[in-house]
């Protein structure tokens, strides 16, 4: 099994392994490989307990990834936990990878007093979507992206 490793400043090579993993699994080199930030951006996204990038090694090797953020509620002293990306390398799916990712950021939503951890799927996406059912309850919701004037 993977080792779960949450990213702090410093780790620039298991950052560049996080990013590798979601370019390849998303198909989209492009987005998390042309213009990776420096190191004193990543550094600061780490120090950032609103951020948490966590990464599933083997060896050296990064095979799983995932980011995701604290987002502080406003009507209650609580907050949320959003996914925004995670992903395991091909030959490595299907071993719980992906669960023990998920069960990382729970542990830590729930250390800081969280309420839920909450993610999206794409339709057709069955595997995320099977993942996702089996540890949570279903919202159909609608995604919109707004471009920034």
């Amino acid at each position: 099994m993977a080792d779960i490793h949450r990213l702090v400043p410093g780790d620039h090579a298991l950052f560049a392994g996080m990013l590798d993993v979601f370019g390849t699994a998303f198909r989209d080199t492009q987005t998390y490989g042309a213009q990776r930030p420096s190191a004193l951006y990543v550094d600061s996204l780490l120090e950032n307990p609103a951020f948490l990038g966590l990464v599933a090694v083997e060896g050296t090797k990064v095979v799983g990834a995932l980011a995701a953020y604290e987002l502080p509620k406003f009507e209650r002293e609580r907050s949320e936990f959003y996914i925004y990306d995670l992903a395991v390398s091909e030959g490595h799916r299907r071993r719980g990878i992906a669960t023990a990712l998920i069960e990382a950021v729970r542990a830590l939503a729930k250390k800081r007093g969280g309420w839920v951890v909450f993610v999206q799927a794409d339709h057709g996406d069955d595997p995320a979507i099977a993942l996702y059912s089996k540890l949570g309850r279903r919202e159909d919701v609608l995604h919109f992206d707004i471009p920034v004037a």
